[in-house]
This record gives C-alpha cells, sequence and structure tokens, in this order.
C-alpha cells in the first residue's frame, strides 16, 4: 500500500470477536503496522455506514455481514485487496457469504485467505476456499466440475449425494493444483512451543444411566414423568446421545432433564487440582454451560460475551472461563490467561476441536499446555473421538502437501 503502492484500500473479513479486538490489537502490537489506520464496521447498518466513510487503510467486516457489504456497494465495490481471515468458515459453495463474494470477485485485484483448517472435512471443502483465490484456475469454474473430476459418490439417495470419496491418485493432484498459491506453515515447525499434554478422562456413568443411556440409543425414545425425549433420525440421535453423555438432555418440549453428574464432577476434581491455576472449559450446550454455573458456581465461573471478558482473562483475573467453542474458535489470543483446557463436550468438527485448542496452545503461551478430554466410556463420546483422529489424518497430509520451505 505505502511502499510498492499496487493496492489502495483493503477489506478484512473476520469472525465477529476477532474483529472487534484480535486485529486492532496487532497492529498496536507491531511498530511497523502502528501507522495503519483501521475502521471496524460493526454494529448496527447506521454504524456499519459511518465506519465505512471514515477514511481507513483497512475495513473490517464480520463475515455475517458480507452479503450487506456486497448490496451496499454493488458495482461501486472499492477494495482491491481482500484479507479472509478464517477462509474455511467459506467452505460451503452454497452459503450466501461465499455467492456475495463470488460476485464481486472480478473486481480485487489480491486476495489471501487464512485458515488453520483448510479441509475439516476432507479435501471436499476446498472447491470454494480455492475459487475464491484464482477464480476457478486450478480446481475448476465449478464445484460440480471439481466433484465429478476428483471424486465418486460413496453414500446416495437416488440422485442426492450424501457423501464422496477420493478417486484414486487425486489427493497428490489436488494438492499438486494448489501448491503455487498455498503455502503452509505448522506453528511447531518454525516457533518453539512448550509442551502439549493431551489428557483423556475417562468418565463412568452409573448403571442406572447407562441403562438409560443404551435404551435412548436403542429405541430413539427416553420417557420422563413431565415429557419425552425422542430423536427423529440418525443425526438428531447423535445430538441427544452427546447432550446425554454430558448429563442433559432437551426434551421434546424445550425444556432440559438433568440426568447425571458425571463430567461435571469430572471438572471439580480437574478444577481442584489445578490449585488456583485458570481453567478454560469449552461447553457445546447451553444447558451445559447453565449447569456448570449453578454447580460450581464456588469457582467463580465467568462466561466469554465481551473484549473486556478476555482482558481480563489474559490479566489472570478470572479463574474458570466458559467458552462455547464457535465463539472462540477463531483468531483470539488466550494464551497470556492460562494454559489449561477441558473440553466438557465433545465435537465432532475438527475444525472446531483444532482452533479452539489454538487459542492456548500458541506463539507467546509460556508453560506446558494441558488438555483434557472429558469423555463418558462406552458413549458417543468413543465414537467422536475416533473421528476427529481419522479427519485429523486427511488434512494433515494437505498441509504436509503444500508446506512452506522457508529458509532462515
Amino acid at each position: 500500500m505505502y511502499e510498492f503502492l499496487e493496492i489502495n484500500k483493503v477489506l478484512v473479513i473476520a469472525p465477529l470477536r476477532v474483529a472487534e479486538s484480535t486485529w486492532s490489537a496487532e497492529l498496536e502490537r507491531w511498530d511497523h503496522l502502528r501507522h495503519l489506520r483501521l475502521s471496524k464496521v460493526l454494529g448496527c447498518e447506521a454504524k456499519r455506514k459511518e465506519a465505512l466513510r471514515t477514511q481507513a487503510d483497512i475495513y473490517i467486516i464480520n463475515r455475517e455481514n458480507v452479503p450487506w457489504l456486497v448490496n451496499y456497494y454493488g458495482a461501486a465495490w472499492p477494495f482491491d485487496m481482500l484479507v479472509i481471515d478464517e477462509l474455511s468458515s467459506f467452505k460451503s459453495p452454497q452459503a450466501i457469504r461465499f455467492k456475495a463474494l463470488r460476485h464481486v470477485r472480478p473486481l480485487i485485484k489480491r486476495v489471501v485467505g487464512l485458515t488453520g483448517t483448510p479441509a475439516p472435512n476432507g479435501l471436499i471443502d476446498l472447491w470454494p476456499q480455492i475459487y475464491l483465490l484464482d477464480r476457478g484456475d486450478r480446481l475448476g469454474k465449478t464445484v460440480t466440475e471439481y466433484r465429478n473430476k476428483y471424486f465418486f459418490p460413496v453414500v446416495t439417495n437416488g440422485a442426492i449425494v450424501y457423501k464422496y470419496g477420493l478417486k484414486a491418485g487425486s489427493g497428490k493432484r489436488i494438492h499438486s493444483k494448489i501448491s503455487d498459491i498455498c503455502i503452509s506453515m505448522a506453528s511447531s515447525d518454525y516457533i518453539r512451543l512448550p509442551q502439549r499434554i493431551d489428557n483423556r478422562v475417562d468418565v463412568k456413568l452409573s448403571e442406572p444411566a447407562m441403562r438409560m443411556y443404551e435404551t435412548l440409543e436403542r429405541e430413539a425414545v427416553l420417557s420422563f414423568k413431565s415429557d419425552m425425549i425422542t430423536a427423529v433420525n440418525a443425526a438428531a440421535l447423535s445430538t441427544k446421545l452427546l447432550q446425554y453423555a454430558n448429563g442433559a438432555v432437551y426434551d421434546m418440549g424445550g425444556g432440559v432433564q438433568e440426568i447425571h453428574n458425571a463430567k461435571i464432577d469430572a471438572l471439580a476434581e480437574i478444577l481442584d487440582t489445578a490449585n488456583g491455576q485458570p481453567v478454560l472449559v469449552f461447553y457445546h450446550y447451553l444447558h451445559d454451560l447453565e449447569r456448570i454455573k449453578r454447580h460450581l458456581k464456588s469457582y467463580k465461573p465467568v462466561e466469554l460475551k465481551t473484549p473486556d471478558d478476555i482482558n481480563e482473562w489474559n490479566a489472570g483475573s478470572i479463574p474458570l472461563m466458559l467458552v462455547h467453542p464457535k465463539s472462540a474458535g477463531h483468531g483470539l489470543n488466550l494464551q497470556a490467561g492460562g494454559h489449561i483446557i477441558v473440553w466438557f463436550g465433545l465435537t465432532w468438527s475438527l475444525e472446531e476441536f483444532q482452533q479452539a485448542n489454538a487459542r492456548i496452545y500458541r506463539q507467546g503461551q509460556k508453560n506446558a499446555v494441558i488438555i483434557h478430554y472429558l469423555a463418558a466410556k462406552n458413549t458417543i463420546d468413543d465414537d467422536v473421538m475416533k473421528a476427529i483422529e481419522n479427519k485429523s489424518v486427511n488434512q494433515d497430509a494437505l498441509l504436509d502437501a503444500v508446506k512452506a520451505r522457508l529458509l532462515f
């Protein structure tokens, strides 16, 4: 912008919390960036329009408002450079946000995409992301062309394909196609990080709770005095079983049926052995959040909501921080506040899993990082752990294929 005069105005698209705090904090942190002017296109429509009228070098907007921004400018699109922070959030070709960016992509000279999880569900996720970089030059102009060339249907229902498999040799071909514009750097390769300890904590359900779990798993129905729990399909049953493993389930009336406290007790034990050190807990369901706050209120739990919460955590003022991985899984710097993570509930998403852990296990962390995974024995938690491990193998192959060989 100021040295080579190649660009005039930059748009950064990021998760909301990252847009609110991380980019501005980084500009202040580095001497060579402090002269850059940042305008946050956030909040209500009036505030967003005011931010766009502000003279700045970099304009940052949350990804949910991308369609609004494209519609607001239309053909008068002013940004000649685009940075997409967490490019993998544009992995769906049907998403409105992807279609909006695709519309203005010809008006953008330079695009940079950043992500730690480019293929969370396998290489099938790559096409939309790479298209935003090269407009289809490498992997094809349409997702259909990409799928037909490199994949074959595995699970179908008539003309509908639910799952694709890679054709023989397609992985290497895809890696080769994108290797000239993709750089992969694992932090462990270039930054000296402290030790990371991954610890599965087996949680045993009581015999009555286990029998109820088996009934729900077998019959997809569970009756209570006040209501009942039903699952209409396999996906719904999976969700109910995950909730059950955590200790509570939403019933048909929208209420919560609390069944056991096995994971609450396991979390309390971890907090006791932490000896006052701050602990970051990832939860998935609202009833998990409420139960933790209610049963463990003596530990003064705080739910992450605002930038002030982030600052207090990093200052070491919050002993127990409760975070949903979707709200803090990207871009936030939480490594100064602690080094102990607990997954109260597990996730099928490799992207959430890896990104959330990276909030603590990242550059600037001074202590060995301990990550506890609360897994109810002989439940769906076992399957989730296996699925995450299998997905990781596919993604690691992609990252290794395009890994940067930097010379220092």
